[in-house]
């Protein structure tokens, strides 16, 4: 039985092309900045996004840990989402290791935060208050793309603010088929990205941190410290080469099949939120654990939760996601 994954965009597996590509990569040590592959990623996809610099790390909490940790000192603040990956879903990594305190705030139905709310939350320059230094935004957040005029009005705020901003961009190239541009169309208006590459790129390993040479000076000695630097890491990074220039725009097929299964699941009965991206969220309440269940026998991966997410990918094809409905429709007759 052929298993359907859709746990999440990160179960993919490297393509026979990726395969060769890391196969034939040419190496070196990396710490000593000597690894002609990574190096080549770096370079290729801070230039790409728009940006000074590049700095290749196994993975995008990492990637994000040490973007707040070059834009905030111990005592600082970052203002943050509930439900964003920086804040919730990386280990508290930001203010364990780093000292600097979240200002988490509300995400809006959008996936955007409220820039009232933002300024509201900015503290005043007095010693009573942690230092407020960053915004961080999720672009996409739980599937939903930011418009680029919200991205340009939190980049007027930060600026008047003096605010650096960072971005959580582990499915900026989702974001960027679904607007129809280059994915500089959104990295313009940041100070940081980090861009993962183990997601619905299909690489089996990393992201990259973009930013000025002075912000990646600063992410590379953070790396070292917590234990990020890698040898010769050009197998790794050869993959994402492969994946930048291979995978982007076949996302928009991820995006086709989601909307596909959305319709389908719709047409059963299921309550289906709107689809931008490749995240599918379906409510199924206390049904929760007897579907997974259900569906694990048929051979198909689901998450356990009220508010399910789906999330198709490379490894997933039309046809497969036609057996999934298949099996929601045999569920809900019960």
């Amino acid at each position: 039985m052929t298993v359907i994954d859709l746990r999440s965009d990160t179960v993919t597996q490297p393509t026979a092309g990726m395969l060769d590509a890391m196969s034939r990569a040419p190496l070196g040590d990396d710490v000593y900045g000597e690894d002609p592959t990574v190096n080549r990623l770096e370079a290729h996809l801070a230039d790409r996004l728009g940006f000074a610099a590049g700095l290749f790390v196994p993975s995008g909490t990492m990637s994000n840990l040490l973007g707040l940790m070059a834009h905030c000192g111990r005592g600082d603040e970052y203002i943050v989402g509930q439900q964003a990956h920086t804040y919730k879903y990386e280990g508290g990594g930001a203010a364990v290791l780093g000292s600097i305190q979240p200002q988490p705030l509300d995400v809006q139905a959008d996936g955007s935060l409220d820039l009232n709310q933002v300024l509201a939350a900015i503290k005043p320059d007095d010693f009573h208050f942690a230092r407020t230094r960053l915004l961080a935004l999720e672009d996409t957040m739980q599937g939903k793309v930011l418009p680029l005029s919200y991205l340009a009005a939190a980049r007027t705020l930060c600026d008047e603010q003096g605010l650096a901003l960072h971005l959580d961009g582990a499915r900026v190239y989702n974001a960027a088929v679904k607007l129809g541009v280059d994915a500089k169309e959104i990295t313009q208006y940041f100070d940081s990205v980090s861009v993962c590459l183990s997601k619905g790129l299909g690489a089996p390993v990393g992201s990259v941190l973009c930013g000025t040479t002075e912000l990646i000076g600063k992410a590379r000695r953070l790396r070292k410290m917590v234990g990020g630097g890698m040898r010769q890491a050009g197998i790794l990074a050869a993959a994402g080469l492969y994946a930048l220039e291979h995978h982007v725009e076949r996302l928009a097929d991820d995006h086709v099949n989601a909307q596909f299964l959305a319709e389908r699941l719709r047409g059963l009965g299921y309550q289906v939120e709107p689809v931008q991206t490749n995240m599918v969220y379906v409510q199924v309440d206390d049904r929760a654990e007897a579907l997974k269940a259900f569906c694990a026998e048929r051979g198909i991966k689901l998450s356990a939760a009220a508010r399910l997410r789906m999330v198709t990918h490379l490894d997933v094809s039309r046809i497969q996601i036609e057996q999934v409905v298949a099996a929601f429709a045999e569920f809900a007759k019960g």
